[in-house]
């Protein structure tokens, strides 16, 4: 897939078929609608385009109103937000800075620049609630007037459920649940794990390099069952200011050997108090992998992109009154993390929730 950052750039394809919106989580719902952009694209033999922003367009007006409450929690990262839209099989994706003269712009002109001189639109897919433009002015029907008098096809895709299957043993039947950003935001925020990897389509996951910390944890938990490396951490910068997850969880890490490693994590904010910390007031995901390759030695993961997948929460982050029960409370959660494991909650060797996901999940458009 061929990145671009805007697309005043030689590389554009100077015709495409083209998808607008955030895509934040790339969720089933947004999985579909390229599906179907792919389609039309291979009918038309045009390569197919992701036209999409950041910052995400109400992070911008929430800092133009200082009023930061109002920015959507963030459920991925541009990292993995473009990963996923490679995995759908995406040509080309243009990533447009979403900045003050973008949100004056008129519908009339995003679509004669952006859409007709700048991509070369011959087909344009939305959803079902699409609004563009200064103010939010133009709408499906302003697009769809626009294309037939330009020469470019507009489609409109409807929202997209999937019927979520009851937990063995409940009383409750299967729930429909409408995709959306909104409601895997929604799934995240609660803790709710299964109903986030089901809208997603996916287990959730954060994905990155692995960066230096200030390496406590080798000291800290020193003392504690599990060895001398204490709780040596992977250390991942969520680079966003506002995570739509945050808390404890078990986790499976990809990337550090041929399968993945069962582990706990931390997701939240590092407190910024010591001035040499360089993650200090960063959102940071710190994983601890209750088993660790020999073969990479103790210094062997840093660089490395891995892929954290966070299965279950086990709670929020907690405040402790001394290292001591600190400690207790991390020999705690890496106990519960194991008989999570051993439960088979998280499959057996190594297997997929996702893959078991989508053989139990039913569709529909």
């Amino acid at each position: 897939m061929q990145i671009f950052r805007g697309f005043r750039h030689p590389g554009v394809a100077p015709a495409s078929a083209v998808t607008i919106g955030n895509f934040d989580g790339v969720h089933r719902g947004h999985q579909a609608m390229l599906g179907l952009l792919q389609t039309e694209a291979r009918h038309r033999g045009l390569p197919s385009c992701v036209l999409t922003f950041e910052p995400h367009p109400r992070d911008y007006f929430a800092g133009v109103a200082r009023r930061p409450e109002l920015a959507p929690a963030r459920i991925a990262t541009l990292r993995d937000k473009l990963g996923e839209l490679q995995a759908c099989g995406v040509a080309q994706t243009v990533v447009l800075p979403f900045d003050a003269q973008l949100a004056s712009q008129s519908p009339e002109q995003f679509i004669d620049e952006v859409l007709v001189r700048g991509l070369g639109a011959r087909y344009v897919l939305v959803g079902d609630d699409f609004r563009f433009g200064a103010r939010r002015a133009g709408d499906f029907a302003m697009l769809h007037a626009a294309g037939a008098a330009r020469g470019f096809d507009v489609a409109r895709m409807n929202s997209y459920e999937v019927s979520y299957p009851a937990a063995p043993g409940s009383a409750e039947g299967p729930r429909a649940l409408r995709v959306s950003s909104s409601a895997v935001r929604e799934a995240l925020a609660a803790g709710r794990m299964d109903d986030a990897a089901a809208l997603l389509g996916r287990p959730y996951a954060i994905s990155g390099h692995v960066v230096h910390g200030r390496k406590l944890g080798r000291a800290l938990g020193a003392s504690a069952p599990g060895g001398t490396d204490g709780f040596r951490t992977l250390n991942l910068r969520f680079k966003h200011w506002k995570p739509a997850a945050s808390g404890i969880f078990v986790v499976r890490v990809h990337g550090l050997g041929e399968r993945p490693l069962p582990g706990v994590a931390n997701l939240g904010v590092r407190p910024s108090l010591d001035p040499n910390d360089v993650n200090g007031g960063r959102v940071l995901l710190e994983t601890h992998c209750l088993e660790w390759p020999a073969s990479l030695g103790p210094e062997g993961a840093y660089g490395k992109i891995v892929r954290v997948e966070l299965l279950h929460k086990l709670h929020d982050e907690l405040r402790y009154t001394s290292l001591e029960a600190l400690t207790a409370g991390i020999a705690q959660d890496l106990a519960d993390a194991r008989a999570y494991f051993a439960a088979g909650s998280a499959g057996a060797a190594g297997s997929s929730h996702a893959e078991t996901r989508r053989q139990t999940t039913r569709d529909r458009i």
